[in-house]
């Protein structure tokens, strides 16, 4: 594969973990007071110089944006991971650490340049006043809700609202007209993507990230597999770009027996601070397999570095993202933001997981596309270990420091999804649309599948069912009529987990993924040694 098509897909794949570098490694606190970074008492220069334009300027110019993108450069000196927010997109970012928003309780996709609901979360807003999936939002108070500049950004914003009142809803739904007043509530984020036992003894949790709700989450599924005999687990935390530290040391604890110490921060302004185990574990008996890529970041890391120093947990994956820098968040007065690394932090035996960012953010942030360029999501003899960092777990095994968690075992990225076309059918959403239509198309046969186990054993994406996928691809001028056996097959993989995401949500969707994983079949086979 060329760098030129490589360069060009994993930003796709990494945005995630750019965006939630905003989120990642943000440490709890009490809310700052508001400060002004420019006070009227005692001019800055740049403060004068922002006077100056305003009042001598020979056009007309904004100068909040100047301020704004000038503050982003100062920021962009000090590491990767300090940043200004701005106050249009802080809530957004709040209530994905907080783990709930205010909003009508759908899941939906702009398809044929329309508003389609594609799930209506249980017991929520929109349930109560009778939206179904399927349905199509033509209409929201006076926006209208259809044509080529609907976007994204536009519907979240007008949906989700800022305060418990009754939104006015137009709705087609089998081709008629429907009008629902829907009141806004409060809407979970869910951080547990899903939870079920693989076998007999062996139980599987997936976290997408750590929110303010994720420990909660996390426990609700231990104890529900405890009960169902668990006695080894695998932990998924692919992708998982972090979120709340103390989240995720809440976690470490029910593997830990005594007071082992699970990470400590420090800074120059911020004095060495350990984390200790409290409690006795839910878990501190069994195997535990921890499974991580070049996504899994932050918080993540502070939770596999901790089990790792003490040989509680066996790593299986990639090297992770490397980020070992902690925020703190300062409100300012214009209700923008400022997220500030106050300090590093470290594992129980000294890590520093942070990789090194003095060549500048963009270099930084290209590690991850050379990880790929120089094989080293391919093979395990091209991970670059920082060899100057190498240290002992409890046990004696080598560990290293300075660049992420290097896994136990490696396991190969499945190059078959990183190809140019498979840009293209992400980043058009193909797959969610067919996921959609499909189940639309099909509610009659498709409810005879009555669990997901049904589900997987039963259905077959059959050829004609491929057809209709290659002329939805075509539709939006993607040719899939030359893929390789292994792009096909990873397609196929994907549409039955899509179909399965429909019918059952994130449960199904990794249910069904799950039984032709890689990484997943490694852990089994692990666990069995």
């Amino acid at each position: 594969m060329s760098n030129k098509k490589l360069n060009i897909w994993l930003p796709l794949l990494f945005s995630i973990t750019t965006v939630f570098g905003m989120i990642i490694g943000f440490q709890m606190r009490d809310a700052m007071p508001s400060r002004k970074f420019f006070s009227t008492e005692k001019h800055s220069t740049l403060q004068e110089i922002t006077d100056i334009l305003n009042s001598r300027y020979v056009d007309t110019i904004n100068i909040k944006n100047l301020t704004d993108t000038a503050i982003q450069a100062i920021l962009s000196k000090l590491d990767p991971h300090s940043l200004f927010i701005p106050a249009k997109e802080l809530q957004q970012i709040n209530d994905e650490i907080k783990g709930s928003f205010l909003g009508i309780g759908i899941e939906f996709n702009i398809i044929d340049d329309s508003l389609n609901v594609i799930h209506v979360v249980k017991n929520g807003p929109a349930e109560k006043a009778g939206l179904l999936t399927g349905d199509i939002i033509i209409k929201a108070e006076d926006s209208i809700m259809v044509g080529k500049n609907l976007s994204f950004e536009n519907v979240r914003l007008i949906l989700r609202g800022s305060q418990k009142n009754k939104i006015n809803l137009s709705i087609i739904r089998q081709n008629k007209l429907l009008k629902l007043a829907v009141e806004r509530g409060i809407i979970p984020i869910p951080s547990l993507d899903a939870y079920y036992m693989l076998d007999s003894t062996t139980g599987y949790i997936k976290l997408n990230k750590f929110s303010s709700e994720t420990y909660k989450e996390f426990m609700n599924a231990l104890l529900s597999l405890k009960k169902l005999n668990l006695q080894n687990l695998i932990l998924d935390l692919r992708g998982n770009g972090g979120g709340v530290l103390e989240e995720a040391i809440e976690i470490a604890d029910e593997f830990l027996a005594g007071d082992k110490l699970i990470t400590y921060t420090e800074g120059l302004h911020h004095p060495k601070k350990e984390y200790r185990c409290r409690r006795e574990g839910q878990f501190e008996k069994g195997k535990v397999i921890i499974l991580a890529d070049e996504g899994s970041a932050s918080a993540s890391e502070v939770l596999m570095g901790a089990l790792q120093d003490w040989d509680r947990a066996t790593i299986i994956g990639r090297r992770s993202f490397g980020k070992g820098l902690v925020q703190e968040q300062y409100d300012l007065s214009d209700h923008s933001a400022l997220r500030l690394t106050v300090a590093r932090y470290y594992t129980p035996i000294g890590r520093s997981i942070q990789r090194s960012y003095k060549n500048g953010n963009k270099s930084y942030y290209d590690d991850i596309t050379n990880r790929y360029n120089d094989g080293e999501m391919q093979t395990a003899d091209s991970v670059k270990n920082d060899t100057t960092k190498i240290y002992k777990s409890q046990a004696g095994k080598k560990l290293f420091g300075g660049g992420g968690i290097t896994p136990d075992f490696f396991v190969a990225v499945d190059t078959a999804k990183w190809s140019n076309t498979m840009h293209k059918i992400y980043t058009n959403g193909v797959l969610n649309k067919y996921g959609y239509k499909y189940c639309k198309q099909n509610t009659t046969s498709l409810t005879s599948y009555k669990t997901i186990k049904n589900f997987i054993k039963g259905f077959v994406v059959s050829e004609n069912d491929w057809k209709y996928f290659e002329n939805l691809a075509i539709k939006d001028s993607i040719d899939i009529s030359k893929l390789s056996k292994p792009e096909k097959a990873f397609l196929l993989s994907q549409l039955k987990s899509v179909i399965a995401n429909q019918l059952y949500n994130t449960q199904g969707y990794f249910e069904t993924l799950n039984e032709n994983d890689l990484m997943i079949k490694k852990a089994t086979d692990v666990i069995k040694k």
